[in-house]
């Protein structure tokens, strides 16, 4: 998975941005007073009065302002998109930094040789799992039943290609759990603000897309 790193260039500010632009507009409608005044009026006299002209003035000036304006409000929510783009990749690298050593872990388990179909986890790995995965599983109460005496992995009830996770009961009943559901939740619980955006960029089709990545 790629890293992110945002620019560290200062985001210019809006009034000044426009107290500039507004600077250079006028310098050029003065230009352009001048060089009407100077070569056109003769012209325009021909066939407006000066009141028309000078209302014509006034209703040019006040264009420009109300494009100032607009330009003002635009960067104004320019400057607010680059700011909230920045909070939710702030948050984001705090949601992979928070996740990817239990998701590792469970990826670990499952698709290495750590452990045969079947087996149970060591208790450290178990703790973890237990921990940081089963318990946020939206159907936690349900799973474990009537106590849990284990957890196990080996091969999916319905998918004979893949292994999964199971909760072994205290009554010997297995049965199997998704690690992707328990961060799914997880994530909705500590992080409900930008859940919803993470889960839909990370997560398709309920598999989660996570590679090796280097933890900063």
């Amino acid at each position: 998975m790629a890293q992110y790193k945002l620019s560290n260039q200062p985001v210019p500010d809006p009034k000044m941005a426009a107290s500039a632009l507004l600077s250079q507009l006028l310098r050029l409608r003065l230009h352009h007073h001048r060089f009407a005044t100077g070569l056109l009026v003769p012209l325009r006299r021909s066939w407006c009065s000066n009141a028309e002209y000078i209302r014509m003035e006034e209703d040019d000036i006040s264009v420009l302002i109300d494009t100032v304006s607009s330009l003002c409000e635009a960067a104004k929510y320019s400057s607010w998109k680059e700011q909230n783009y920045r909070q939710w990749k702030d948050e984001e690298a705090e949601i992979w930094r928070d996740i990817e050593p239990i998701a590792h872990l469970a990826k670990e388990i499952l698709h290495s040789n750590r452990y045969k179909d079947g087996e149970q986890l060591t208790d450290e790995d178990e703790k973890a799992v237990a921990g940081r995965l089963l318990v946020y599983h939206p159907n936690c109460d349900d799973k474990v039943g009537c106590g849990l005496d284990s957890i196990a992995v080996d091969r999916h009830p319905h998918f004979k290609r893949s292994r999964c996770l199971f909760v072994v009961r205290s009554d010997g009943g297995w049965i199997d759990f998704s690690y992707r559901k328990c961060l799914r939740a997880y994530i909705q619980f500590k992080y409900p603000t930008h859940a919803e955006r993470f889960i839909k960029e990370h997560f398709k089709h309920g598999l989660m897309m996570v590679t090796t990545r280097a933890i900063t």
